[in-house]
């Protein structure tokens, strides 16, 4: 049974949302604050964590800050609707996805799943199979990344974006295929997070040796990963 740890002082919406999933068959667990939050991933680490941005006590920003110290297990930011900075803020932090409020709890279980089966189809695809380009090993068999032989910290996000580019290396992605095949839904309007998660990556990764990103950007299509050997 897949577990879902809910942080949000809304207990209208709380209820509306434990209520639903636990009807679709899943395991909810509710914190009302970042602290309480904290506290029950200690005692026990969910599938995946849904923070909500304005909480007493220890704020969504606190609490995934805390997370992303120890652990890059998926999280979903919820903010207020219309709110951009709050958005790319979490973003910019490592969360996976985020969701406006007011929402339909189906379409949060939407984004909960396509997140739970990405991560479920990379443990399972060619999952020995190492993919290495220039100084970049990504290990498929734990999900591990290095570069220069020293570990790279990703999100579920980053990490499956990553692999994505790295197995076809110098093909040029459209964000329609990136949205599709990492993070597990189709791209749509006026969503920035393919981008966020791009540009943190890319902090990650760091440049190649003549300065240029690693990832490039093709405007107006997509993304490619750079391969200095094919130059």
């Amino acid at each position: 049974m897949t577990n879902i740890l809910l942080a949000d002082d809304d207990a209208r919406l709380s209820e509306l949302v434990i209520e639903y999933f636990e009807g679709e068959g899943y395991q909810l667990r509710h914190a009302w604050n970042g602290e309480e939050a904290l506290a029950m991933l200690a005692e026990q680490t969910p599938d995946i964590v849904i923070l909500d941005v304005m909480m007493p006590k220890l704020d969504g920003f606190e609490t995934l800050k805390q997370i992303r110290n120890h652990s890059s297990l998926p999280v979903i930011m919820l903010t207020a609707k219309g709110d951009d900075i709050d958005r790319i803020l979490g973003l910019e932090m490592g969360a996976d996805d985020y969701l406006s409020k007011p929402f339909n709890p189906r379409e949060l279980l939407a984004r909960i799943k396509a997140i739970l089966r990405r991560a479920s189809n990379e443990k399972e695809h060619d999952p020995l199979g190492d993919i290495e380009v220039a100084d970049v090993l990504v290990r498929r068999r734990d999900r591990t990344v290095f570069l220069q032989g020293e570990p790279v910290e990703l999100t579920t996000s980053e990490y499956a974006l990553l692999e994505t580019l790295i197995q076809e290396p110098g093909r040029v992605l459209t964000k329609q295929e990136l949205s599709e095949q990492a993070l597990g839904r189709p791209l749509t309007l006026y969503d920035r997070s393919l981008d966020m998660h791009i540009s943190n990556l890319r902090k990650k990764v760091g440049l190649l040796d003549n300065g240029e990103p690693r990832i490039k950007t093709v405007r107006g299509v997509g993304y490619l990963f750079i391969d200095p050997k094919q130059r």
